[in-house]
C-alpha cells in the first residue's frame, strides 16, 4: 500500500491542528513564538522524545502508514 507524502503545506496544517486540538488556541499560539524566536536545541529535544526505545522501534514507527 502506497503511503501519500504531505507537503510542507499539509504539514504545517496538521501540526497547526494538532497544538490547537492539544495546547487550545491561546497556548498553541505562545508555543509557535516561543519556538521562533528562541533557538531550539533540537539534540536534547530528540533526546527526550526518544528516550527509552530502540533504533528498531523508531524506525518500525517511521515506516508504519501515517493515520488520516
Amino acid at each position: 500500500m502506497k503511503t501519500k507524502t504531505l507537503d510542507d503545506a499539509e504539514i504545517k496544517l496538521k501540526g497547526i491542528e494538532a497544538l490547537n486540538k492539544t495546547l487550545g488556541p491561546v497556548a498553541a499560539l505562545k508555543f509557535l513564538t516561543l519556538m521562533h524566536r528562541e533557538p531550539t536545541d533540537y539534540v536534547e529535544i530528540s533526546k527526550r522524545l526518544y528516550q527509552g526505545q530502540s533504533i528498531d522501534d523508531i524506525f518500525q514507527r517511521a515506516r508504519k502508514p501515517s493515520k488520516k
